[in-house]
């Protein structure tokens, strides 16, 4: 969508959907199976909390196979938001919130006090373990029950060293040959953000609230099941996963 501004609000979709493959060529079938499992439990017409949504890259592919539901993103980030709003310009399904999943307050800020399924990819890793658990507790208590909480991340089972050393040296001995094709990594794509006219502000601003990268932690997917359980879901396991990769359910 080239809206008056003259940004191609499409073509910056695409470029974010490159760079985020270059890291996880499996990130389409992680959406894939996170649909599935909200058509399976929750039905075709969600009201769904998209959490760190990014650029909306889920609400992007929930509407597109599910034109009835509904979607609320929420996120910090000021040049990712600046995408997914002029993306989802104009589409009453769609709306976006601005707030620190860190701040207590944040879910006061949302436009509906329930969910049908609350869902995020790749994005709380940010967070160490404390501050993640306080925060599943904060997304079970905007879940209805019988509704769902799904979150595809990087899960690390630091149990078994030795496959996890020679899962990441294949990813990324697969990654340097992939940039040597010309895919644009991380640091890259926010470089072309900065240049951009429209996206230079909120890029600058997105550095000074996050800096370069942000950290946290990636523990299993067995300490995901059970924090869940222990904040107030009724039912928590993997659905899918990776190498280093896992997407934890959980219904309430």
């Amino acid at each position: 969508m080239t809206t008056s501004t003259g940004t191609d609000w499409a073509a910056w979709q695409q470029s974010w959907d490159r760079q985020q493959e270059w890291y996880m060529p499996d990130r389409e079938e992680r959406f894939r199976i996170m649909l599935d499992m909200v058509e399976a439990l929750v039905g075709t017409a969600p009201r769904v909390l998209d959490l760190a949504c990014g650029t909306g890259s889920i609400t992007a592919r929930l509407l597109a196979r599910f034109p009835e539901a509904t979607s609320t993103g929420v996120d910090l980030d000021p040049a990712l938001l600046a995408i997914a709003r002029g993306t989802f310009a104009g589409d009453a399904r769609v709306s976006f919130v601005t707030a620190d999943l860190k701040d207590p307050a944040w879910p006061a800020r949302l436009p509906y006090g329930s969910y049908d399924a609350v869902l995020t990819a790749t994005a709380l890793h940010w967070l160490h373990s404390e501050p993640l658990a306080a925060l599943y507790g904060q997304v079970a208590g905007l879940v209805r029950d019988g509704g769902v909480f799904m979150n595809a991340d990087h899960m690390i089972d630091e149990g078994t060293p030795r496959i996890n050393a020679a899962e990441r040296a294949q990813r990324h001995a697969r990654m340097d040959q992939a940039k040597r094709d010309g895919v644009a990594d991380w640091a890259e794509w926010w470089r072309t953000a900065a240049a951009d006219p429209v996206l230079a502000e909120p890029t600058a601003r997105r550095f000074e609230i996050y800096g370069e990268h942000a950290d946290g932690d990636t523990p299993s997917a067995a300490w995901h099941a059970r924090t869940l359980l222990a904040r107030g879901f009724g039912e928590a396991r993997p659905v899918w996963c990776s190498p280093s990769d896992t997407l934890l359910l959980a219904v309430k």
